[in-house]
C-alpha cells in the first residue's frame, strides 16, 4: 500500500510495526503516522484494511495507529526526498546547464545584486546563462538588469526577455515581466510552486551554460519546490559577516543538503569598505564567510566588498560586472572561479563519445575475427 502524500509504500517507509495473525485469520497491524494529527490519516486506514481485508483467509483487521518518533520520522522524510529526485519532472531546462540557486537563508544580504552580477560577469565570458527570478513576491531582478517589456508566448510556452552582453547573453524570466513593480504579489504556497514550475517547464530556455536562480530569502516553499522539480540544483551561498548573518545562512545550507543538493560553495557580500583615503574599515565584521565555508566544508567563491556603487548600478540597472573597475573585477574573478573551478560546465556529448569508444573498443577485444561486437541497443541508437 502507497501512503497517498509521501508516494512510497508504507512497509519500505517503515511506518508498519508490530504485525500478529492468529490462526482464525484475525489481524492485527500497528501503523505509524510522521504526525498524530496526519490529515491522510483516515484514508490510511481506510486503504490498509481494504488492503488486508482482500487477502483470501483473513476474517477481520485491528489497526491500531501510532505516531513516529523524530529518528523514525527523520528517516522517513529522508527516503521520501531521495524518492522525489527519482521522479522529477522534465523541465526546460538543458541538460547540459549548470543550475546555481543563489540563496541567503535571510535578506537584506545583497543576494539578487550578486545573482545579476555574477550572470552578468558570466555571459561577459562569452556564455549563455539563464536567470530565474524565483522571489516571486519580491521580485527585482528586472531593475537591476535595467530590463523591461512584457513577455511573450510562442507555441504555448514563454520566451524569456534577452540582454546581450559582450559575447554572451542573458535570458531572463521573472515575475516582473508579468506584474507592475508596485503591485503586491500575495500568493501562498501552492501558487508560488506553480509559478516556478512554470518558469523551469513552460518557457523557451534554450541552450544555457548556466541557469542562475535568485531565491527567495528563507528555507520555505519555493526552496522545497524547486529542490523537487530541478534535483540537479546546487546551492550557491550569500552571506555578510556577522554572526547571524553567517548561523541563517548555514539553515539555508541544511535544507539544501537535506533535499540532497550539492552546496557549491560561498560567497561573502558587504565585506570590508575602503574610503577614498585608502583605509579599509571592517564596518560589518571578518571572517563570516570563511567561517561558514568552514563548518560546511565547501569553498569560499568569492569575497565582495562594500561599495556605494553597487546600490547606485543596481538602481540605473547597470551591473557594476560589466563595468572596468575594481568592483568589474571582483565579479569577473568570482565568475572565473564558477566557471573553472566551482561549477564547470561539461560537454556531455564529448564524455559520451568516449564512453562509447571504449565500450566499443571492450567489445572487439571479447569476440573474434569476422564477429560483430555486442554493443547495447541504446548506445547503438545513439551513434
Amino acid at each position: 500500500m502507497v501512503d497517498p502524500e509521501l508516494g512510497d509504500d508504507i512497509v519500505d517507509l517503515g511506518m508498519v510495526g508490530a504485525v500478529e495473525v492468529s490462526d482464525d485469520g484475525d489481524v492485527h497491524v500497528e501503523v505509524a503516522l510522521t504526525i498524530a494529527g496526519c490529515p491522510l490519516r483516515s484514508q490510511i486506514e481506510r486503504d490498509v484494511r481494504g488492503s488486508l481485508g482482500a487477502i483470501p483467509g483473513v476474517r477481520s483487521v485491528d489497526l491500531s495507529m501510532a505516531q513516529m518518533g523524530a529518528e523514525q520520522r527523520a528517516a522517513v522524510m529522508d527516503r521520501a526526498r531521495r524518492k522525489a529526485r527519482e521522479r522529477a519532472p522534465a523541465t526546460a531546462v538543458p541538460p547540459r546547464a549548470r543550475v546555481l540557486a543563489v540563496a541567503s537563508g535571510k535578506g537584506g544580504v545583497g543576494k539578487s545584486s550578486v545573482t545579476v552580477n555574477l550572470a552578468a560577469a558570466l555571459a561577459r565570458r562569452g556564455l549563455t546563462v539563464g536567470v530565474l527570478d524565483a522571489d516571486i513576491g519580491g521580485f527585482s531582478v528586472p531593475r537591476l538588469l535595467g530590463m523591461e517589456g512584457r513577455l511573450e508566448a510562442r507555441d504555448g510556452k514563454m520566451v524569456p526577455l534577452e540582454r546581450p552582453v559582450a559575447r554572451g547573453v542573458l535570458r531572463v524570466l521573472s515575475m516582473g515581466f508579468l506584474a507592475e513593480e508596485d503591485r503586491a504579489v500575495m500568493w501562498r504556497g501552492l501558487l508560488l510552486n506553480r509559478a516556478v514550475q512554470q518558469f523551469l517547464q513552460d518557457a523557451h530556455w534554450g541552450d544555457l551554460d548556466y541557469l542562475l536562480v535568485d531565491l527567495p530569502p528563507g528555507t520555505g516553499d519555493i526552496q522545497m519546490g524547486l529542490a523537487r522539480m530541478l534535483p540537479r540544483t546546487e546551492m550557491l551561498l550569500v552571506t555578510t559577516p556577522p554572526l547571524a548573518a553567517q548561523r541563517v545562512a548555514a539553515r539555508a545550507a541544511d535544507m539544501a543538503r537535506r533535499g540532497y543538493l550539492r552546496v557549491a560553495g560561498v560567497v561573502e557580500n558587504m565585506s570590508d569598505f575602503t574610503c577614498e583615503h585608502g583605509t579599509t574599515y571592517a564596518l560589518f565584521g571578518s571572517g563570516g564567510g570563511q567561517r561558514l565555508a568552514a563548518e560546511l566544508g565547501v569553498p569560499l567563491v568569492g569575497r565582495i566588498p562594500l561599495h556605494p556603487r553597487m546600490a547606485a548600478a543596481g538602481d540605473a540597472g547597470q551591473p557594476v560586472a560589466l563595468g572596468g573597475d575594481e568592483l568589474a573585477a571582483v565579479f569577473a574573478e568570482l565568475a572565473r572561479a564558477v566557471a573553472d573551478d566551482v561549477a564547470p560546465v561539461v560537454e556531455t556529448s564529448g564524455c559520451t563519445a568516449r564512453l562509447l569508444d571504449a565500450l566499443d573498443a571492450a567489445g572487439a577485444a571479447r569476440v573474434g575475427p569476422g564477429q560483430e561486437p555486442a554493443v547495447p541497443a541504446e548506445a547503438a541508437a545513439d551513434r
